[in-house]
């Protein structure tokens, strides 16, 4: 196959990788009635869950991007995905809340290396004129991938319980592994021809004004994501009085869909503005966060399901022109020997400082509030993001970006 076509099935290779990714993760949140049911579980127990993936894929994170730039990054992902796969179908001889517990944060354990080593990968293939285009594209299957196990975790556990969710999942995500190991190649690297030391790569980034706002507003708004994925399922189902299957799909189909057609055009947009102006990425993703702040209030209060998929369809369509820009901004303002050390810092700071701490904070201000008004407070973070990206707009951008980034 031609360079040109190649690099761009390798975007389509591991976007199939990237769906189980993200549909392994998103399937318990699907069943939580079920399991605070059959597990007596309480709100902060079901918040536990998500935080304990979340907390040890952000421990992890800043490891696997150190790994990812002194190895093959096509080993890394492939065998990620038969480890985390390995690990969605162990779930289901769970009998405790310790023994789910423990399954959930192995498998933060074996999703850690996916995204450093994946980022790195498209990176290599794809230059500064189709960076965001690429990633943008790849993001789309971290949606579709958020449906498709929101609602089929909850239409099988319904139908079947749900321990069958978690061995359908994984298993797939073995077979997949299987055939793409014929087809997907290592590029030679861009950049030095040797990797920085792990601890004089992180301190180089950190050195990055403009590194360190990206990590803040990844913090913000990975919180609000996870928000999202983890405890909108139990609000439509509690609330709207909803299936667990419809439920599942009502929580992540509108929001997900509608990223799907943002993260495209964030990420064309992006790539456009970035020809003219250093902070070109950095504002479509400013874009994204304020302008979905007010429908995150909205899906917390309302009470109408119509004004709902409303605000969910618009909030989801912001988030995606933030998400298609989450890596490509920063890989502008650093070498490209340290892509991969700088995706693991990002997952992190993100999913250590947001993701571990969302569905946890969210759960304890449910019992107090009510999980819709815990819901919209949420957006207050999404205006704190902003004011991160804003920030490395006016001040550091221009300056970091003059750097010797590929």
């Amino acid at each position: 196959m031609k360079p040109d076509r190649y690099k761009w099935a390798v975007v389509g290779m591991l976007w199939g990788i990237s769906f189980f990714n993200y549909a392994d993760r998103q399937a318990v949140f699907s069943v939580f009635p079920l399991l605070e049911k059959e597990l007596h579980l309480t709100s902060v127990q079901l918040g536990l869950l998500g935080s304990s993936f979340a907390l040890v894929y952000g421990i992890c994170g800043i490891f696997a991007g150190a790994i990812v730039d002194r190895v093959r990054r096509v080993s890394a992902i492939l065998w990620g995905l038969y480890i985390w796969s390995l690990i969605c179908v162990s779930t289901a001889v769970s009998r405790t809340f310790g023994q789910l517990l423990g399954f959930r944060a192995a498998e933060g354990l074996g999703e850690t290396l996916y995204f450093p080593a994946s980022m790195s990968l498209i990176s290599d293939y794809h230059g500064r004129e189709t960076r965001s285009r690429a990633m943008g594209l790849h993001q789309t299957s971290v949606y579709i991938g958020t449906v498709a196990g929101g609602f089929f975790a909850g239409l099988i556990g319904q139908h079947y319980g749900w321990r069958w969710s978690f061995i359908v999942f994984g298993g797939s995500g073995i077979v997949l592994g299987a055939v793409l190991h014929r087809f997907l190649r290592e590029p030679g690297r861009t950049g030095l021809p040797a990797c920085p030391a792990p601890v004089r790569s992180f301190s180089l980034l950190l050195r990055k004004p403009t590194v360190l706002c990206l990590l803040g507003a990844f913090l913000c708004a990975n919180f609000v994501a996870v928000v999202l994925l983890s405890w909108m399922p139990k609000f439509l189902y509690d609330k709207f009085h909803m299936t667990l299957a419809m439920a599942g799909l009502t929580a992540t189909i509108f929001v997900q869909l509608a990223s799907m057609a943002g993260s495209p055009i964030g990420g064309w947009l992006a790539d456009s503005l970035r020809k003219t102006r250093p902070g070109g990425r950095l504002m479509v993703q400013a874009m994204g966060v304020f302008a979905g702040a007010p429908f995150v209030v909205l899906c917390g209060m309302t009470n109408s399901t119509t004004w709902l998929v409303l605000a969910l369809t618009l909030w989801g369509f912001a988030k995606g022109m933030y998400d298609a820009n989450i890596f490509a901004s920063v890989y502008d303002v650093i070498p490209a020997e340290s892509r991969g050390s700088a995706a693991g810092l990002m997952n992190t700071v993100g999913w250590l400082g947001g993701g571990a701490a969302a569905p946890l904070v969210i759960g304890v201000l449910a019992q107090v509030y009510g999980l819709g008004v815990a819901i919209a407070l949420a957006s207050a973070v999404y205006l704190l993001a902003g004011a991160f990206l804003v920030t490395a707009i006016a001040f550091f951008v221009k300056r970091d970006a003059a750097g010797d980034s590929i």
